[in-house]
């Protein structure tokens, strides 16, 4: 019975982002790599996306597809800066590299096998010429040949398809008005059609784990500024890694919302990084993902949700939504990914220099990381900047908590007037207080 329950949890609790990615445009680069394992895992998982009514643009990659072609004809791969020179002979490898992982891609597409991933899935799948690409030409005396670069992305079309339900499949070759065909770079593929269509989410299917060299931990989140500083740091990291890095900076600041970086060796990952609230796998997004503000009334809901199991539990007293819809502007929160996941308030004694905390609330999945401490440090320093002289806390099951922060036990009968209208003697709570 075990197992059961704990997918119903998950199904419930993945729910909120089902919502969410529902007819949101995504873009999803995978390199040649995936191909040449085994896809069809990766593409099982996509065809779930689309049944769940995301809109898809799937880019691939063709490095070691055209690496095995040339070496098959003992040809000698050309490199410059990391970045292939295509020749003629070149450029009949990368024609037929892209031609046969495309169709390979579609093929697992069409599946509709009884008793497989892909039963009923009915995927229409869309490619073409998409790309207006030029030649990137001769850069400190090297000719990249057929190397090129994108020139325009055919957006309208690209939403067209789109609109009609279709997957499209994206290969990194481009054409020129004149019917040249040119190598393109597939994570830059990515990155200007997530750009060019608006994409809500760039996610990029990588060949390892994006950590901290100095720490070797997983990195969770960046922002923008936080990514660019990283290069900096760390100047000699992998290229691929670094090249990663840049798509996802590059696209975010021409409008891309959230860019996912996903091992996608990991089984499943595309799907745990999109349907769990941490996910596996790191994002880069403009905004900070995590952020500790002042609730406004859109948060109630999410307050309301934190606090009621603490609420049965008897650690909060209970409060109505009409009680904090009055009283919301005393309270602060933090927000990940859209969801309220601690919360505390901050409510001032009338005619006093001093305020009491309540609802000090933190998700059971994110406690022991320090969030009540930094809501806590968050109140210490409205309460300064309002030249407060004290601060009280009423508990009943987190004494000790307040104690190790300099908070010390009162005399209930010596309470200020204006706290005994907060004091419930059914609950027999601690007071505590602090001096500022």
């Amino acid at each position: 019975m075990h197992k059961p329950y704990n997918f119903v949890d998950w199904f419930r609790k993945s729910a909120p982002y089902i919502h969410a990615h529902r007819n949101r445009t995504f873009v999803i680069y995978f390199g040649g790599e995936a191909v040449a394992d085994d896809v069809s895992s990766l593409i099982h998982d996509v065809a779930l996306l689309r049944s769940l009514g995301v809109r898809l643009v799937l880019v691939h990659g063709i490095r070691p597809q055209i690496d095995l072609r040339l070496n098959q004809q003992a040809i000698l791969p050309k490199f410059n800066n990391s970045l292939r020179i295509t020749d003629k002979e070149c450029l009949q490898c990368v024609k037929e590299a892209a031609g046969t992982v495309r169709i390979e891609i579609e093929a697992l597409l069409s599946m509709g096998l009884p008793n497989s991933p892909m039963a009923g899935a009915k995927i229409k799948v869309a490619s073409g010429n998409f790309i207006v690409a030029k030649p990137l030409g001769i850069i400190d005396g090297i000719d990249y040949c057929y190397t090129g670069v994108i020139r325009r992305i055919d957006h309208a079309a690209i939403h067209q398809q789109l609109d009609q339900d279709n997957v499209v499949l994206i290969s990194p070759v481009g054409y020129s008005p004149s019917g040249e065909v040119f190598n393109l770079v597939a994570e830059q593929v990515a990155t200007e059609i997530a750009c060019a269509i608006s994409a809500e989410k760039l996610i990029l299917l990588t060949e390892f784990d994006c950590k901290s060299p100095k720490t070797k931990k997983m990195i969770q989140q960046m922002t923008t500024i936080e990514a660019e500083n990283f290069l900096k740091q760390y100047v000699n990291i992998k290229v691929d890694i670094a090249r990663i890095i840049n798509a996802a900076i590059q696209s975010c600041k021409q409008g891309v919302n959230r860019v996912h970086l996903i091992n996608r060796q990991r089984e499943g990952a595309l799907l745990l990084e999109l349907f769990t609230r941490d996910g596996i796998g790191t994002l880069i997004s403009s905004d900070i993902f995590e952020s500790l503000r002042d609730a406004n009334l859109n948060d109630i809901g999410g307050i309301l949700e934190l606090i009621s199991p603490l609420e049965k539990q008897g650690k909060l007293v209970k409060r109505s939504r009409e009680k904090l819809e009055m009283e919301i502007n005393d309270y602060s929160v933090i927000e990940r990914d859209g969801l309220i996941i601690a919360c505390t308030a901050f409510h001032l004694l009338e005619k006093t220099e001093m305020a009491i905390i309540s609802c000090l609330a933190v998700h059971t999945d994110y406690q022991h990381q320090s969030r009540g401490k930094s809501l806590f440090n968050y109140l210490i320093n409205k309460a300064k900047q309002q030249h407060l002289k004290k601060l009280f806390v009423l508990s009943t099951q987190t004494t000790h908590w307040f104690l190790e922060r300099g908070f010390h036990i009162s005399d209930k009968q010596s309470l200020p007037l204006s706290l005994k209208n907060y004091y419930n003697s059914d609950r027999n709570s601690n007071v505590l207080y602090k001096d500022i």
